[in-house]
C-alpha cells in the first residue's frame, strides 16, 4: 500500500489555521489529520465542525477527521456536513460501533475505528471488513507531543496479518510520537497512514520535515 504522510493539525498555530493548510498543500501532504476532543473522552478541548466547515472552504486536502468524543454518534452528521472526507470514531466511545460504521458510509464517505494503546484488536476484528481504515493509538490521545509507546508495533502487525489472512483492504493509520525512527517501525510492523503532529509544525521547516518523513520510508514499502 502507498505510504501517506498526514500532518496533524493539532501542533500547528490555531490562529493561522488556513495559512497553516496551505503550508501542507504546498508540501504535497497526502491529507491532513484534524483531532476533534470535546474535554471528556479525553482531557483536552480542540475544534468542532464549525471550523472545520471553515477550513474546508480553504483547502482542497482529503479532511481525516478523528473524533476524540463520547457519543460520537450525535456529531456524525455535523462533520459530514463540515466536509470531512474520512469519519474515524472510537471503539471506546459507542456502543454500537457497526451501526455507526454504517451510518458514516451511508453518507458517502470513508468510515474508520480508532483503538487507544490499551485496547485490544479483538474489540474490532468483527468490523474489519467494513472499514476503510484503523487507526492505532501510539500515544494516549488527547496531546500532542507524547512518547511513543513501543507495545503498539505489535497491534500493527496483528491487524496487517489479519488483513492478509481474510483478503481484507483496509488501510492501518498511526498516530502519537512520530519521528524519523518510530516511522521506519511502524511501516515495518505493516501501517501505511502516519500522523505526525509536533515532528511536522514544531521543525520550522513543514516541507523539510514531510519530505524526511517521506525518505525514511520509500523504501520499505
Amino acid at each position: 500500500m502507498q505510504i501517506k504522510i498526514a500532518p496533524s493539525i493539532l501542533s500547528s498555530d490555531f490562529a493561522d489555521l488556513k495559512n497553516e493548510l496551505k503550508k501542507l498543500e504546498l508540501a504535497k501532504a497526502d491529507l491532513v489529520h484534524i483531532d476533534v476532543m470535546d474535554g471528556n473522552f479525553v482531557d483536552n478541548i480542540t475544534i468542532g465542525a464549525p471550523v472545520v466547515s471553515s477550513l474546508r472552504k480553504n483547502s482542497t486536502l482529503f479532511f481525516d477527521v478523528h473524533l476524540m468524543v463520547l457519543h460520537p454518534e450525535k456529531h456524525i452528521e455535523k462533520f459530514v456536513q463540515s466536509g470531512a472526507d474520512n469519519i474515524t470514531v472510537h471503539a471506546e466511545a459507542t456502543y454500537h460501533l457497526d451501526a455507526l460504521i454504517s451510518k458514516i458510509k451511508s453518507f458517502g464517505k470513508k468510515a474508520s475505528v480508532a483503538l487507544n494503546p490499551a485496547t485490544p484488536v479483538y474489540m474490532i476484528e468483527n468490523v474489519l471488513g467494513i472499514v476503510d481504515m484503523v487507526l492505532v493509538m501510539t500515544v494516549n490521545p488527547g496531546y500532542g507531543g507524547q512518547k511513543f509507546i513501543p507495545y503498539t508495533l505489535k497491534k500493527i502487525e496483528m491487524l496487517a496479518n489479519l488483513r492478509e489472512k481474510e483478503g481484507l483492504s483496509f488501510e492501518i493509520e498511526v498516530d502519537g510520537g512520530i519521528n524519523e525512527e518510530t516511522i521506519v517501525d511502524c511501516v515495518n510492523a505493516g501501517a501505511n497512514v502516519i500522523v505526525a503532529g509536533s515532528y511536522v509544525f514544531d521543525s520550522g521547516d513543514v516541507s523539510k520535515s514531510i519530505e524526511i518523513l517521506r525518505s525514511k520510508v520509500q523504501s520499505l514499502r
